[in-house]
């Protein structure tokens, strides 16, 4: 979905809850730039393994943007550090 002017969102805010709670991805823009994106509160109930990966299948994360476990535990750790 293109995103959608802030002044057209508010005369529609009904229409577009209901998109985003059936997952469509509702971006709201401020002349013509991107500023908020409307998602729904995962439920509980509807936040299950099958859910998840639906999500992500739709999510992908960017070949160049991926890390080995070894280079996610190192970030970790260093995180740590700096927390002390």
């Amino acid at each position: 979905m293109e995103p959608i002017n802030i002044l057209d969102a508010r005369n529609t805010l009904s229409k577009l809850v209901s998109q985003a709670q059936a997952g469509v991805d509702v971006v709201i823009a401020k002349r013509g730039k991107p500023i908020v994106r409307l998602v729904p509160i995962a439920d509980s109930a509807r936040n299950t393994g099958e859910t998840v990966a639906r999500w992500l299948d739709g999510h992908r994360i960017s070949a160049s943007a991926t890390r080995t476990p070894a280079e996610l535990d190192q970030q970790i750790a260093d995180e740590r550090d700096g927390w002390q």
